[in-house]
């Protein structure tokens, strides 16, 4: 007999519920450290530090996203937070690339806005990303907190960042979908942090 695969419909619930599951698992394995993480950022907020995120792909979307929420606002309206997104100048990036090598594109963006006490926000799925290995690195030896949203067991990524917050899935979507929760809750109790005025029981 031929075998019967899932109506579109049936494939859609399926994806959600995977999704789900996911989100769960990160509730249920990272609640803490998560929260570390935005404990640690908002300190650094505080103490006039800044945040520099990157990742390559969707996760150079993700960090765009979240380094938007802060210097923007993801709630109500409270002062601009000091957040770069690496990769968001492409005339920056590809002039990197193109004179110290795509493995220096972040680093250099390290090295150029970097200082201690600033938080470095690394994206990638895999955590083996040659790139942004080399930012983490790089933030590590200039006195940067280092953070990572990881996926797939962490990489050589999850050993060599301060906080590590490995999504338990080897799912390249599911990971993505989870990283931007995650990137959401540390922006959330940022906020409740830094701006408790604004915020409702």
């Amino acid at each position: 007999m031929p075998t019967e695969f899932p109506t579109p419909v049936d494939r859609v619930r399926a994806l959600f519920e995977e999704s789900a599951r996911v989100k769960i698992a990160v509730a249920d394995e990272l609640s803490e450290a998560i929260a570390e993480a935005a404990e640690r950022v908002a300190e650094a907020f505080r103490s006039g530090r800044k945040a520099l995120l990157f990742g390559n792909g969707g996760s150079a979307s993700d960090a765009l996203h979240i380094a938007g929420e802060w210097t923007g606002k993801l709630g109500p309206d409270r002062p601009a937070l000091p957040a770069i997104a690496l990769p968001a100048n492409v005339a920056e990036l590809t002039a990197i690339a193109n004179d110290y090598g795509y493995d220096r594109v972040f680093a250099r963006g390290i090295e150029a806005h970097g200082q201690a006490g600033d938080i470095a926000l690394a994206f990638s799925t895999s955590g083996n990303s040659p790139n942004v290995l080399a930012a983490v690195d790089e933030a590590r030896s200039r006195g940067l907190l280092t953070i990572a949203l990881l996926g797939k067991g962490g990489g050589k990524l999850a050993d060599r960042v301060d906080i590590p917050l490995v999504v338990p899935s080897d799912n390249t979507q599911r990971i993505q979908e989870a990283h931007i929760a995650i990137g959401h809750a540390i922006a959330e109790l940022v906020d409740a942090a830094l701006f408790p005025e604004t915020q409702t029981p």
